[in-house]
């Protein structure tokens, strides 16, 4: 069964009391144009704030919102509303990736990007494809190396599959010093321990080993 939920944005720059009928006339358009596309809106976010700053509650709220419940489609009365500068081509980024639909009332349809706008977002979506590979690259050689050193995860997680909830992501401090023993960094253990399904970051297991330090010096 299609999903036809949409959401709807406004926007004005400020909070004067003028701006208040702009933003009750942007509900009331879009509304009655995601219904004549057949699309059932189930919530309304509103900003009173500038274009160009990402920092927008309504905004923010908006896009957990899209993320939480896969919404389908965004309703907007231009693309402006969404964002002016860096901040809209973010804006635009995320909705993509969420695989919204941006509708435009002054296009009469799903927005239309011009050739710069459809270059920068082509160029975001290759750079966050490789950061991923570069982290699984990280995670890739920091295992490696930590097997060539004598690690045997087998042996250290055989348990592992039985974890749940916050057990499963509970820094174990015992696998941390056995690898930092093992001569790898912190960045690596990091990396090594978010392959065996631990989220953990540099600064994380950098402060665990201090402290467990520490404890032993006590």
């Amino acid at each position: 069964m299609k999903n036809n939920k949409a959401v709807i944005y406004t926007r004005v720059s400020t909070e004067k009391a003028e701006q208040e009928t702009s933003l009750e006339r942007q509900k009331e358009e879009l509304s009655r144009y995601a219904k004549s596309l057949g699309f059932q809106v189930v919530h309304i976010f509103e900003d009173c704030h500038s274009g160009y700053d990402v920092e927008r509650e309504g905004l923010l709220e908006m896009l957990d919102y899209i993320s939480e419940f896969k919404i389908p489609a965004v309703f907007v009365q231009d693309e402006t509303r969404l964002g002016r500068g860096h901040a809209r081509v973010a804006v635009l980024h995320l909705l993509k990736k969420y695989e919204t639909e941006v509708y435009s009332l002054n296009d009469a349809g799903p927005l239309t990007l011009n050739e710069m706008d459809d270059m920068l977002l082509q160029i975001l979506a290759i750079v966050e494809e490789y950061q991923r590979k570069i982290h699984n690259a990280k995670i890739k050689r920091g295992m490696r190396r930590a097997v060539e050193n004598g690690y045997r995860p087998e042996r250290n997680f055989k348990n592992k599959h039985r974890r749940e909830g916050r057990e499963r992501i509970e820094v174990p401090i015992e696998e941390i010093v056995k690898l930092r023993d093992k001569g790898l960094t912190f960045q690596e253990i990091a990396s090594t321990l978010r392959g065996l399904g631990y989220d953990v970051s540099k600064a994380t297991v950098h402060r665990r080993y201090i402290e467990y330090k520490e404890r032993l010096e006590d």
